[in-house]
C-alpha cells in the first residue's frame, strides 16, 4: 500500500484518539478533570474521541487502498479528513484543557491584579482558538495533509453563525424600555455608517470596512464573526477588528468608571453609559461592577443596554448585506439581495431568530436561551437545610445591616421558601411575576453587598441565598445544545481562520483599521457620555 504512509499522520492521529477516549472512559483522568472543572464533559469526550477517532482510521485507510478521485465522497469527506482531525484535535485541547487552565491561573492572580484577567481580554475558546492558529500557521506551518481540511473552516464557521441567531430574541428587545432602544439604535447604526465612511475616507477594503463596522458598531467578537462571511473578510481583517475591540474595551474598562464617578453620574447613567461605548460583555460588566460594586443595578442597567446592543445584530447584517452589495457595483433588488446574492447561511442565522423569537425553543422574552421563573412551585424551593439556616440567621439578627427592602426580600424568602410573588395574587399572573422579580433583584443587592463586604453574612447563609437565586434562573435545554454545537463549530472554524494569519499578510494589513477603529471607538464613548448625562435619569428603567 504505497499511499499508507502518506495517511499515516491520519492513522496516528485516529489512534490516539481512541486510546484517549478508552483512558476517559476508565475514569483515570477523572481528577484531573474535576480540577480543571470539565468533568461534566467526560461522556462528550469519549464520544468524540471514539466517532473522530474511528472515522479518521477508516478514512484514512480508505484513501491507502484506492486512488484519489473527483467523487463528492473524496471532495467532502475523504481530502479534507486530515485537516479536520487535526483542527478537531486542537479544539479539543483547547476546549478542556487549555482554556480550563488560563481561567484557574487568571483566577489565582486576582489577588494581585484585581480581576480576572482572562475576562478582560476576552480569553475564551474564541481568541485562543485564533492564537493557536497564528502560532501553528507561522512556526511549523500547516502540514500538507491538512491543508485541504484548512480551508473547510469558513464553512464550518457559517454553520456556528446559523446556530447563533437561537440565542436571541425579539421579545426581549421589545422590553428593555424606549430609551435602550433609541439610545443603542442611534449609536449601533451610527457607529456602523461612521466606520463605513472613514472606510472610504481612508480607502480601505469594503471588506475590512465591513467587518469592523459591525465589530465596533454591534457587539465586538460576535458580530465580527457573524458579518465577516457577509463581506468576504479575510482572515487578517477579522483578526485586525477583534484585536482592536478587544485593546479599546481594555482602556474602556478602567478609563470608564473614573470618569463615571469625577462626572458624578448615577448608576443608572452609569449603566447606560457602559452598556452604550463598550463593546465586549465581560468588559461591559467589570466596568459596571468598578463603578459599583454594592449596588446591583449599575450591573443590571449595563447588561440591559448591552442585550439590547446585541439584539440589533440582524438588523445590522442586513444593512451590511445591502450596502456591500451596493458598493460591488450590484444592481439591487428584494430579488438580488434576499434570493440571489444574500447569503444562504445568514437566511439560516435570520430563521433560527426568528423561530427563536416565537418562543419555539424557550419563552420569547430569553435571551442566549436564560430566562427568569417566578412561579410558585415545590421543585424551586430551597431545600429543608437551608431553610433552617435562613430561619436561624434572621432569628440572631444577622440581617439587620441589610436596607429595608432587602431585608423584606430576605423575610419572604424564609416565609415561601422560594423566590417568587404573593401566593395570593398568584391567578394575577403580571402582579405576581413583577413582585417575584423586584424581590428577585433585592436578593441580588444583598449578595452584591456581601462580596463588598458591606454586609457580613455567613458562607452557608450566603449560599442558602445562592441557591435560591439559581433556581429562579432557568435555561432552554434546546438552546443550550444549540449553543454546544455553535461553540463547536466557532472552536474548528477561528482555528482555521488563524492558520490563514501570516506574518507577512499582518505586515500587508497596515495600521488604518486601528486608527479607524479608535476615532469611531473614542467618537461612540464621547457623544454616548453626554447623550446619556442629558437624557437617561435615575427612573428610566423599571
Amino acid at each position: 500500500m504505497p499511499r499508507l504512509k502518506d495517511n499515516m499522520p491520519v492513522i496516528v492521529m485516529g489512534g490516539f484518539l481512541l486510546i484517549y477516549g478508552l483512558i476517559v472512559n476508565t475514569g483515570v483522568l477523572l481528577p484531573t478533570m474535576k480540577y480543571l472543572q470539565t468533568h461534566k464533559s467526560m461522556d462528550l469526550q469519549v464520544m468524540l474521541s471514539f466517532i473522530v477517532g474511528g472515522l479518521a482510521l477508516a478514512g484514512a485507510f480508505v484513501n491507502s487502498a484506492r486512488e484519489p478521485g473527483r467523487s463528492i465522497i473524496d471532495r467532502f469527506f475523504l481530502e479534507p479528513l486530515g485537516g479536520v482531525v487535526m483542527i478537531l484535535i486542537m479544539a479539543m485541547a483547547i476546549r478542556w484543557y487549555l482554556e480550563p487552565l488560563v481561567k484557574i491561573m487568571s483566577t489565582a492572580l486576582v489577588p494581585v491584579l484585581g480581576f480576572k484577567i482572562y475576562k478582560v481580554l476576552n480569553l475564551n475558546y474564541v481568541v485562543l482558538g485564533i492564537l493557536a492558529g497564528v502560532v501553528l500557521t507561522n512556526s511549523y506551518g500547516i502540514p500538507r495533509f491538512a491543508e485541504s481540511g484548512v480551508r473547510c473552516a469558513r464553512f464550518v464557521l457559517k454553520m456556528g453563525v446559523i446556530m447563533l441567531g437561537a440565542r436571541y430574541s425579539f421579545a426581549e428587545l421589545a422590553k428593555l424600555g424606549v430609551y435602550s432602544v433609541w439610545l443603542i439604535g442611534f449609536f449601533v447604526l451610527g457607529t456602523v455608517f461612521l466606520v463605513l465612511w472613514l472606510g472610504k475616507l481612508f480607502n480601505q477594503p469594503k471588506s475590512m470596512t465591513g467587518v469592523l463596522s459591525a465589530g465596533m458598531g454591534v457587539c465586538g467578537v460576535s458580530a465580527t464573526v457573524a458579518v465577516a462571511p457577509v463581506v468576504k473578510a479575510r482572515s487578517t481583517e477579522m483578526a485586525y477588528t477583534i484585536g482592536t475591540i478587544l485593546s479599546f474595551g481594555i482602556i474602556c474598562m478602567f478609563l470608564f468608571p473614573t470618569i463615571g464617578k469625577l462626572a458624578g453620574m448615577n448608576p443608572v447613567q452609569f449603566g447606560a453609559w457602559a452598556g452604550t461605548g463598550i463593546l465586549n460583555s465581560a468588559q461591559v460588566a467589570a466596568a459596571a461592577l468598578a463603578f459599583n460594586a454594592v449596588d446591583i443595578k449599575t450591573l443590571k442597567v449595563a447588561e440591559i443596554f448591552n442585550i439590547t446592543r446585541v439584539l440589533f445584530l440582524p438588523i445590522i447584517v442586513l444593512v451590511l448585506a445591502t450596502w456591500f452589495g451596493k458598493e460591488s457595483g450590484q444592481k439591487l433588488s428584494f430579488k438580488t439581495v434576499v434570493i440571489d446574492k444574500f447569503p444562504i447561511f445568514i437566511l439560516g442565522f435570520l430563521i433560527l431568530f426568528g423561530m427563536s423569537s416565537t418562543g419555539l425553543f424557550s419563552p420569547p422574552s430569553h435571551y442566549k436561551g436564560k430566562y427568569i421563573d417566578v412561579s410558585y412551585n415545590d421543585r424551586t424551593q430551597v431545600t429543608s437545610e437551608e431553610w433552617e439556616t435562613l430561619n436561624s440567621a434572621m432569628a440572631a439578627g444577622a440581617f439587620s445591616a441589610l436596607a429595608p427592602e432587602q431585608l423584606s426580600a430576605v423575610q419572604d424568602l424564609i416565609e415561601q421558601r422560594q423566590i417568587a410573588g404573593n401566593y395570593n395574587d398568584r391567578n394575577d399572573k403580571t402582579e405576581f411575576d413583577r413582585v417575584g422579580r423586584e424581590r428577585l433583584t433585592q436578593l441580588q443587592g444583598v449578595l452584591a453587598a456581601a462580596k463588598a463586604n458591606q454586609v457580613t453574612l455567613a458562607k452557608d447563609v450566603k449560599g442558602a441565598i445562592k441557591h435560591a437565586v439559581k433556581q429562579v434562573h432557568k435555561k432552554s435545554k434546546t438552546v443550550v445544545t444549540l449553543t454546544d454545537f455553535m461553540i463547536w463549530f466557532f472552536a474548528f472554524g477561528l482555528i482555521g481562520l488563524g492558520m490563514q494569519i501570516t506574518k507577512k499578510s499582518v505586515t500587508q494589513a497596515g495600521g488604518w483599521p486601528i486608527v479607524m477603529g479608535v476615532i469611531s471607538g473614542v467618537t461612540k464613548a464621547v457623544l454616548s457620555f453626554f447623550v446619556v448625562l442629558w437624557l437617561v435619569k435615575d427612573v428610566v428603567l423599571n
